[in-house]
């Protein structure tokens, strides 16, 4: 469908919706088995919903981030719903017959998985998944072993509900055997699990042509991410973690081996991937977290981008160096709109997130009615731009997780998000855009917005415009260090010649799952204790998979605890606040 013009008044501002889907590669290396379900999960929640908001109002523009290691993932399960192989232990026991043949072992996973989610939006609103609840902790009351005697329907009815809760609130208003199930709440059959899991099948392969289909009609922007979602800053040097915090601690390894033959590794392999997945390169990434540095950037231009974004934080500490400690003006003066940094070969705008109007989306929005939230977010945008300078056409980048957050609102934020798309489509001088369209406006000559230009790039993140999430504690700096060691051995053994091809492809892929970010995210004591546990197993599962495939044994450091979290983060740790 063409896109209608907005009537040009004296100017417009530009808003930049930018939603970005990633979930870490949770697969076995090792044995296929997918360890966590939250890509699928996410998949039938939250991938589906935000498809939907963007076809039910096809003026409103947006950009959407896939990191090609998500694509990869659900491409993964498209595969297993094709052929039947299924390598998931929930959805295994989902179409499982049999459940009263359950052993302890998986009546314990089924315990431990399928009440994980936000209790107040996706547990209690439901009598029967209540019920269920209740009924577990009096088993746990008399011991876990008491497993034992939960019946088969008990478990049957338990997963169905998980699936029931994780699945798009789209899905339940338009889809006859999501209602049929909710309205029957209990005693569910075989039949009717198999039902439910045919649609999570269907629902998963049509993510990615759905979007598809909405980049080609011109409404959305699909870009990427480097391939496993690596902080490339770091895996060029450790040391760009002191230029926003000088007395930063960093790992004993003095740098990551061959970090940037590893980080275009990266980039390389995702244009690769997103021109087959969607037609087309990719015109410009958002880099793992928001990481930034002037080598990344000029990284990012020689693979083809003509844009790349961050936090606020990167640009006011680099506006500060150049200003020598004054102090900033008010950020309507400096922030809302593109940079590029001088004497670039070749020139890659850098866009950076308004994080005050993101951060409302991502943590504060969810404790108001749909509305007023909408409302209030288009009220923030018109102050933004009563308060803009001159005719210059403002640029506002909202970016944040689109996933993690919805989970917090009720229903899925469905009546948010189609407040605010429908309030954006008429609005009279707001209009939404991509990135690509702001970039080439401004290469062409013909934006009616401004582009600074930077001589500094103090390298950073969209946490706090620091690396400290994932370097600088001894925790992190450990996990680098065992990396730093594994990474030291595949080179080794990948130049040694004792590897055939299929072996080094699979070790290199390997490595490139534990270059990750999410790892080093998790590790800290402010995460919750169950978040930090897992994920300290996968990491040091990954790495013990890694020297495997090299045909060597895993060091004895890996059976030794990395990182022990007791915090209770915002929004579960999945998201952090950037200011």
């Amino acid at each position: 469908m063409p896109h209608r013009k907005k009537q040009q008044t004296e100017k417009t501002l530009q808003l930049v919706l930018c939603w970005h889907m990633h979930q870490p590669d949770y697969r076995d290396y090792l044995t296929g088995e997918f360890t966590l379900p939250w890509t699928y999960l996410h998949a039938m929640k939250d991938y589906t919903d935000m498809a939907y908001h963007l076809e039910q109002h096809p003026q409103t523009r947006a950009v959407v981030n896939f990191v090609p290691i998500l694509v990869e993932q659900l491409q993964d399960y498209e595969q297993q719903f094709r052929t039947g192989e299924i390598r998931d232990g929930l959805l295994k026991m989902l179409c499982r017959e049999d459940l009263d043949a359950l052993g302890d072992e998986e009546r314990l996973h089924i315990l431990d998985s399928c009440f994980k989610s936000n209790h107040t939006k996706m547990l209690q609103p439901y009598r029967a998944y209540q019920h269920l609840f209740d009924l577990q902790k009096m088993v746990e009351e008399r011991g876990r072993e008491s497993v034992t005697y939960l019946s088969g329907q008990y478990l049957a009815d338990l997963l169905v509900w998980y699936h029931l809760v994780w699945t798009g609130e789209s899905v339940r208003r338009e889809n006859e055997v999501v209602a049929r199930l909710m309205t029957k709440g209990a005693q569910f059959t075989y039949a009717e699990r198999m039902e439910l899991f045919k649609l999570i099948g269907e629902l998963i392969a049509g993510i990615i042509p759905r979007y598809r289909a909405l980049s080609e009609r011109g409404q959305v922007e699909l870009s990427t991410t480097p391939y496993n979602h690596p902080i490339l800053p770091l895996l060029l040097d450790f040391s760009t973690a002191r230029e926003s915090e000088p007395n930063a601690p960093l790992p004993g390894a003095s740098n990551y081996p061959g970090g940037l033959h590893r980080a275009q590794a990266h980039l390389n392999k995702a244009v690769e991937s997103h021109q087959q997945n969607f037609g087309s390169k990719p015109n410009g990434m958002w880099p793992s977290e928001g990481s930034l540095s002037r080598a990344t950037v000029k990284l990012l231009g020689e693979h083809g981008c003509h844009w790349t974004a961050t936090g606020q934080a990167v640009l006011a500490h680099s506006l500060q160096r150049e200003l020598n400690g004054v102090p900033l003006p008010d950020k309507s003066e400096y922030l809302y709109q593109p940079y590029v940094l001088e004497d670039a070969d070749k020139p890659v705008y850098c866009f950076f997130r308004d994080d005050h109007l993101s951060d409302r989306i991502g943590f504060e929005y969810a404790k108001w009615k749909g509305d007023d939230a909408a409302a209030d977010f288009v009220h923030q945008l018109e102050e933004i731009y009563t308060h803009s300078h001159g005719d210059h056409d403002p640029v506002v980048s909202v970016i944040l997780d689109g996933e993690n957050a919805w989970e917090y609102y009720p229903y899925n934020a469905y009546y948010f998000l189609s407040e605010l798309y429908a309030l954006l489509e008429d609005h009279p001088y707001i209009a939404t855009t991509t990135f690509q369209d702001v970039s080439h406006a401004l290469g062409q000559g013909k934006s009616r917005s401004r582009c600074g230009k930077l001589k500094q790039m103090v390298a950073g993140s969209w946490v706090y415009g620091t690396f400290s999430t994932w370097i600088g504690s001894p925790d992190k700096n450990r996990g680098w260090d065992l990396l730093c060691e594994a990474k030291r051995s595949y080179d080794i053994v990948a130049n040694s010649g004792r590897l055939n091809a299929e072996e080094l492809k699979l070790a290199t892929e390997q490595l490139a799952d534990c270059e990750g970010s999410d790892w080093f995210w998790w590790f800290g004591d402010y995460n919750s204790a169950q978040s930090v546990s897992s994920f300290d197993v996968l990491f040091r599962k990954n790495l013990s998979n890694l020297y495997r495939l090299l045909k060597l044994q895993p060091p004895v450091d890996l059976q030794h605890v990395i990182s022990v979290g007791g915090g209770t983060p915002a929004a579960g740790g999945t998201m952090r606040r950037s200011e």
